[in-house]
């Protein structure tokens, strides 16, 4: 929700249905990450996703990806093997 416009803290309590707390301390550990930019205004508080830190995080991950996702199609293929009614076993 926070990468599409900026909202205050109560804009995303009503909206996802979690309680106040949960709220506030999910985006405590986004901005302590420095994934959210904080404006205050009066009582208010308003957060917007820094994309920029998601997109660094995103090449740092990019290696690890292509390298788990042959592990993965592999992995994948094995378990349809077992569901296979006509697989035996070697």
């Amino acid at each position: 929700m926070l990468c599409q416009c900026e909202m205050a803290v109560g804009e995303l309590v009503e909206t996802l249905g979690l309680a106040q707390p949960n709220v506030s301390k999910h985006l405590r550990t986004l901005g302590e990450a420095d994934l959210v930019n904080v404006r205050i205004d009066g009582p208010r508080r308003h957060y917007r996703l820094r994309a920029e830190r998601l997109r660094e995080l995103e090449e740092w991950l990019a290696p690890y990806r292509r390298r788990w996702a042959d592990r993965l199609d592999a992995l994948e293929r094995h378990l349809d093997q077992l569901d296979d009614p006509d697989h035996e076993e070697n």
